[in-house]
């Protein structure tokens, strides 16, 4: 593990839940962050390298996980991914998905 721990949030579009995640943690000291998204309409979209890159993935849902793992299926050693369960009801910065964030 890198000597700050590089986390990257992933969510479908990297619209809301993801890049918020980013933004939140962007300044914390403690760690390296990045977002990305799993869908081809993605403002970002999660590429190889982003998962080489990362120490830990943090997904907003299950489903971001099983495509992860499906699209990558050739690659040997994924890093650790744990899923937040954060549906995707919230805006980007919503005061309340910052809130699940944190916790």
């Amino acid at each position: 593990m890198a000597s700050r721990p590089r986390i990257l949030f992933i969510c479908s579009r990297n619209q809301w839940r993801s890049p918020t995640a980013e933004a939140v943690y962007r300044k914390d000291p403690r760690l390296e962050v990045r977002s990305a998204g799993t869908s081809e309409k993605s403002a970002r979209r999660l590429t190889a390298r982003d998962l080489d890159w990362a120490d830990v993935v943090l997904v907003m849902e299950p489903k971001h996980a099983r495509r992860i793992r499906q699209q990558s299926r050739k690659t040997t050693s994924l890093p650790p991914i744990y899923s937040l369960d954060i549906p995707d009801e919230y805006q980007r910065m919503d005061p309340v998905l910052v809130q699940l964030l944190r916790a």
